[in-house]
């Protein structure tokens, strides 16, 4: 009975850590882009003119005006692509931008400055789950963590994504 138990019990708490992966499946509509606006604090993720999900999100500490060097706090504007994906982040996981183009190497190199890198959608620091401000990162835009994963599950590399002042 002893042995039945404890198998009844691992099976259960294999079941439940199954629950709580941040690893989300998604089978809705595709996500053809996603469209952001700085001024606004929103993030639309649509399929094609319809809105599938909007989000509140966290820029860079500098959020005015696009990104030009490394270290300026910066969101870029633009239209870039996402391009890679980390689900080791430190910021719970993140899709990134292919932030800088060529136009933004060219600009930055032509002022002797590097153009950074980097830039990502993500989530909070897994060091601490709140941030004192709403424009805290480098450069990044910011979401919820449940918000990165609804994400990271819906969004695929390739997808356009425009960033408006």
């Amino acid at each position: 009975m002893r042995f039945l138990s404890l198998i009844l019990m691992i099976a259960i708490g294999l079941g439940l850590s199954g629950c709580a992966s941040k690893f989300k499946t998604y089978y809705g509509p595709e996500v053809t882009q996603v469209l952001v606006y700085k001024a606004d604090r929103r993030m639309y993720l649509m399929h094609h003119d319809e809105v599938l999900k909007s989000y509140r999100i966290g820029l860079g500490f500098a959020p005015v005006g696009h990104k030009q060097f490394e270290g300026d706090g910066r969101t870029p504007e633009g239209t870039y692509r996402i391009d890679r994906r980390n689900p080791d982040s430190e910021f719970h996981l993140s899709v990134g931008l292919s932030y800088p183009n060529t136009r933004d190497v060219a600009f930055a190199t032509s002022q002797g400055k590097s153009p950074g890198g980097d830039i990502f959608i993500h989530g909070l620091p897994n060091r601490f789950k709140k941030s004192g401000s709403r424009d805290w990162t480098a450069g990044c835009i910011a979401v919820r963590n449940h918000e990165i994963e609804d994400i990271y599950a819906m969004v695929k590399d390739g997808t356009l994504i425009t960033i408006h002042p």
